[in-house]
């Protein structure tokens, strides 16, 4: 079948540093036949005297989508930083645009010059857009020998960079300063995380990162240490986080519903397993849903959506979930709500008391599963020897509906 043929009325040309000279044929030509040309105000002021209309792209960037769109059936540029569709706004601008509609021309983008000055194979390092995110993204990623290219919004986002990497106990990573590169600033200067001192960093601005120190590193495997998450005691221990989350079976892109999420650590570690996770929590007590957030924060894993109230009521509206998660909360009422999700959704569920145990055990004769007995106990002082301490057994109950 033969494509259909374009006649896009808006062009994303990626400009680099370098102006004009560093465009490509067709972006030039596109900039030459353009009735509309808009764009940040550092990119209009990389390009000669044009003979289309200028407009500066508004802050903040969102606000100046509708006025984008109110521009179609006339031609248009718009101007954007290198690669546009990295870390870029090529994808907020095309997403409700049907693809014949626009076209675009990349230029290098800052990862790949970071990565040509410092000689790092793109495809094994960290590349991150930390622009408007919060540092703590990093988190996760923060061991010795591990690499990362960031992009940062400006000078005092380096400082606070190597302020908060020092924090996290690895003050002693190198970090490459490469400001304004492939144009006539470029700029790459080099100093440790600990000692940065560098004054003057220019916009645009990326870090090569190359992570060193005694930090403590967050581990890979489900069942994170506990002292990761700050909690009232409200909290699934990491043995039986780790076997609650390889029952909920993650995969990419996927959404959970954690009920009763108390510190958020199985939602934060489904959020952890890969970058495309989601995730909602309930909790109804506002101090332990406020602590939810925080320790999400602390571990990169800010897109966790908590929410303050009571199950089943809170559960309406809510985006149809993957999997499923009750730690807390459960009754019948909540059983009966869950077992009208769609056919295909995996529940997992734990019981301590009696009580809740008898509506698993119930769960499981009526519509099937698995149903686990977990006894643990650890060593302890006992007298002048040692003894095991044993913990209330956990009944877990999994299911794919």
């Amino acid at each position: 079948m033969s494509e259909a043929p374009r006649d896009p009325w808006l062009t994303i040309v990626g400009i680099g540093e370098d102006g004009i000279a560093g465009l490509s044929e067709a972006a030039r030509s596109a900039l030459a036949e353009a009735e509309v040309v808009t764009g940040a105000a550092r990119h209009l002021g990389l390009l000669p005297a044009l003979s289309a209309e200028t407009r500066t792209w508004p802050v903040p960037f969102g606000s100046g989508v509708a006025e984008l769109m109110a521009l179609k059936g006339r031609k248009v540029v718009m101007l954007a930083s290198g690669d546009p569709f990295w870390f870029g706004a090529g994808s907020v601008v095309t997403g409700g645009l049907d693809p014949a509609e626009w076209i675009a021309h990349p230029a290098p983008s800052t990862f790949a010059l970071a990565a040509a000055r410092l000689g790092w194979p793109v495809e094994t390092t960290l590349c991150l857009g930390l622009h408007a995110a919060p540092l703590a993204h990093l988190r996760p990623h923060l061991a010795p020998g591990q690499r990362a290219l960031v992009l940062l919004r400006d000078g005092a986002a380096v400082q606070a960079l190597a302020h908060y990497v020092t924090g996290e106990g690895f003050g002693a990573s190198r970090l490459t300063v490469l400001e304004a590169l492939g144009g006539p600033r470029e700029r790459v200067r080099i100093a440790s995380a600990f000692s940065f001192d560098l004054e003057d960093v220019a916009h645009p601005v990326a870090v090569g990162l190359s992570c060193a120190g005694e930090g403590e590193v967050v581990t890979c495997a489900s069942g994170r240490d506990d002292r990761w998450f700050e909690s009232d005691g409200q909290i699934t221990k990491r043995p039986v986080r780790a076997l609650a989350l390889s029952a909920l079976a993650p995969r990419p892109g996927e959404l959970l519903w954690d009920i009763g999420t108390g510190s958020g650590s199985i939602a934060i570690e489904w959020l952890l397993a890969h970058r495309d996770m989601r995730a909602v929590a309930f909790e109804g007590d506002p101090v332990r849903a406020a602590r939810a957030r925080a320790n999400a924060a602390a571990l990169g894993a800010d897109r966790l959506h908590v929410v303050d109230g009571m199950v089943p009521a809170a559960l309406e509206n809510r985006p149809a979930p993957d999997a499923v998660f009750v730690g807390g909360g459960l009754d019948a009422a909540l059983l009966e709500r869950l077992g009208h999700l769609s056919a295909g959704t995996r529940i997992v569920a734990h019981a301590v008391t009696l009580e809740t145990e008898a509506l698993l055990a119930k769960a499981h004769v009526e519509i099937g599963g698995t149903l686990l007995r977990v006894e643990l106990a650890q060593a302890a002082p006992l007298g002048s020897r040692r003894g095991w301490k044993a913990h209330y057994p956990i009944v877990q109950w999994s299911v794919t509906l």
